[in-house]
């Protein structure tokens, strides 16, 4: 969510050493950015137009470049490079392609100055803020691209090959003008060879996890760890599981930041105090704080911690240290009790990886017609084999033979079915969760901040920012 992935997410904001599969917007990224409101540039996308046909469903101009900058974080670029040879193969030219971890840094300046490129992955630690991009009116709608023809079935539009929370989260206010291309499955990720081989089963409940966490650590090892620099990665876990215990609706009102959304949710105190109690009893590998990312990836992947909280991002980006029967596999939310708004299996899957288009780019009309062409079955179950993620498009893995991981991610999101979280929270107010809330949870979790305190001061936080005018706000609807 930087990412070396949200993905995702992930798409989310400060990955300082990348995380990416999750995608927000950043934090302070351009607090100066464009100021043109009207995209900026000159008006050559629209010179750039072809006739449309329906071949050529979008009236890409044939010869014209093209410019893209792709995130190269744990997803790499030649995913997207595949995809690129494809669409210079048919349109007769050689798309500019830039892999790099330093979106927001090498693009901002070209966005202030009316160049920007035409395609942008905007992920990672350093990535351009999209809200503030599309409230000046600096990013392309996206809705001709939803209703263009897919390339697999002319009989469907592309909208109808996306799952649906797609287009609910590539959306600031009416319009759609960001598209989220992984599908990232968060939640707690864990060795299933461990499992078999010590006799455990994975918990069904807080209940069980408690009694398997006292089992593990009296068996001389650590029941969880976390990338304790950033806290934010526990929140994967914390912010799903209020909702599938409270109720979807009740966790709207947080993403809506509404007065006392936090302290009036009995499922806050329950989620809240349940990680108090792990802390309380010493279920963390000691010096978890003090990980990053990638070190507490390895630290689990070496069987020093029995699970920890992730995007399905880390079967790729923990490759290099994952042992080859490891068994990666993610786990559904845990119950709460029998007072549960959700049922077992509730998962938070959602789009990651967010790719923008600029309104003021050279051929924006080109690159929504590449996105059209990663969205095929083909690139699609190309970029799943690559990096080891799924994609936005439904059933595009069906029949395909899966890393463990990624089965794992595909079988909880089936069995999910219709109950499939979405968070935009992280997505809408990264400095609240990522920064203020961060830091709630970094104490929580060494036990210098109790369960009630982390409540009232996240309540405090978000009430500050519902204030904030300075702060774009969005609304969910119920």
């Amino acid at each position: 969510m930087g990412s070396t992935s949200d993905v995702g997410r992930r798409d989310l904001v400060k990955r300082a050493a990348a995380l990416g599969i999750l995608s927000v917007p950043a934090i302070g990224a351009l607090t100066s950015c464009a100021t043109g409101g009207g995209g900026g540039g000159d008006d050559s996308g629209a010179k750039n137009k072809g006739a449309t046909s329906a071949q050529n469903p979008l009236g890409v101009k044939k010869g014209v470049p093209m410019e893209a900058f792709i995130f190269k974080g744990g997803l790499g670029d030649d995913y997207a490079k595949d995809a690129e040879a494809d669409y210079n193969r048919t349109y007769g030219t050689t798309v500019r392609h830039t892999g790099t971890q330093q979106i927001g840094p090498k693009l901002q300046p070209r966005f202030a100055g009316g160049n920007p490129p035409d395609l942008i992955d905007n992920s990672g630690a350093d990535h351009l803020d999209m809200n503030k991009l599309s409230a000046q009116g600096q990013l392309q709608d996206l809705t001709a691209l939803l209703d263009a023809p897919s390339l697999d079935d002319p009989k469907k539009k592309v909208r109808d090959t996306l799952y649906p929370s797609t287009i609910e989260k590539g959306k600031h206010k009416d319009a759609f003008d960001v598209f989220y291309y992984a599908f990232t499955v968060y939640g707690t990720w864990y060795s299933t060879k461990l499992l078999k081989d010590r006799g455990w089963t994975y918990p069904t409940s807080f209940d069980e996890m408690l009694a398997l966490c006292a089992e593990i650590k009296k068996a001389g090892l650590a029941p969880w760890t976390y990338p304790g620099k950033y806290p934010y990665y526990v929140h994967f876990n914390i912010f799903a599981q209020i909702a599938k215990i409270g109720g979807l609706d009740k966790w709207i009102a947080i993403d809506n930041l509404e007065p006392n959304a936090w302290t009036s949710n009995d499922a806050v105190k329950q989620v809240i105090g349940h990680y108090e109690e792990l802390a309380a009893k010493g279920y963390f590998l000691e010096g978890s704080q003090g990980l990053t990312h990638i070190q507490s990836q390895t630290a689990w992947t070496r069987g020093k911690a029995v699970f920890i909280p992730n995007g399905s991002w880390v079967e790729n980006e923990a490759a290099p240290t994952t042992p080859a029967d490891f068994g990666m596999a993610v786990g559904a939310l845990l119950d709460g009790g029998s007072g549960d708004r959700m049922p077992h299996g509730t998962l938070r899957a959602e789009p990651s990886e967010p790719f923008i288009v600029a309104k003021g780019g050279k051929n924006p009309v080109g690159a929504m017609e590449l996105l059209r062409i990663l969205v095929s079955r083909k690139h699609a179950q190309n970029f799943a084999t690559k990096v080891k993620s799924l994609t936005a498009v439904q059933g595009a893995t069906d029949g395909m033979r899966l890393s463990p991981g990624l089965a794992s991610a595909a079988q909880a999101v089936k069995a999910g079915g219709k109950n499939l979280l979405m968070i935009q929270l992280q997505e809408w107010y990264p400095k609240l969760t990522d920064e203020k809330l961060g830091g709630l949870t970094s104490q929580l979790l060494t036990g210098e901040l109790k369960a009630a305190d982390w409540i009232k001061k996240a309540q405090q936080y978000a009430d500050e920012v519902a204030k904030d005018d300075s702060v774009t706000k969005f609304h969910r609807a119920s």
